[in-house]
């Protein structure tokens, strides 16, 4: 394995810029991601929106909200108006060495993987690593460590 291809999630879940915080909430909650890719009209990345980021624009529990009044809150926040933009991504045709040291260094969760046409191609995430990272001591050892 040497690039990010080798390792990246290709089932990917991207939302669109003018979609709601109540169906990146129904999203992450559905199908258990901690980072959702954002689109525009045309189809190309424009951002990212992660759990922590949801949380920051959450009212907290401790306010007495229940989840009724918290998602019809959220019905009404736009992506666009929280998603992060400035996002660093990669390609496939990166050296996973080189994705992975800027993921630790910048202490990144995840790495939106784009093509030459600002496509979203996957994604790679700090799971995909520690996936990695089990199957190399896997081999070494000649024994399974975790279930497939």
């Amino acid at each position: 394995m040497k690039y990010v291809a080798d390792i990246m999630t290709r089932d990917i879940f991207p939302l669109k810029s003018d979609q709601t915080l109540n169906a990146v909430r129904l999203l992450m909650r559905t199908v258990h991601v901690r980072h959702v890719p954002i689109l525009n009209d045309e189809e190309k990345f424009v951002g990212i929106l992660s759990h922590r980021d949801l949380l920051a624009y959450s009212i907290s529990k401790l306010a007495d909200i229940d989840p009724i009044a918290q998602n019809e809150l959220d019905r009404h926040i736009s992506i666009r108006d929280v998603m992060r933009t400035e996002v660093a991504t990669t390609t496939a045709t990166t050296e996973l060495k080189v994705a992975i040291t800027s993921m630790l260094k910048n202490k990144f969760g995840c790495l939106p993987v784009i093509d030459e046409e600002n496509h979203l191609v996957g994604i790679i995430t700090d799971e995909d690593i520690i996936r990695l990272a089990v199957r190399l001591l896997e081999k070494s050892e000649g024994a399974q460590l975790v279930p497939a």
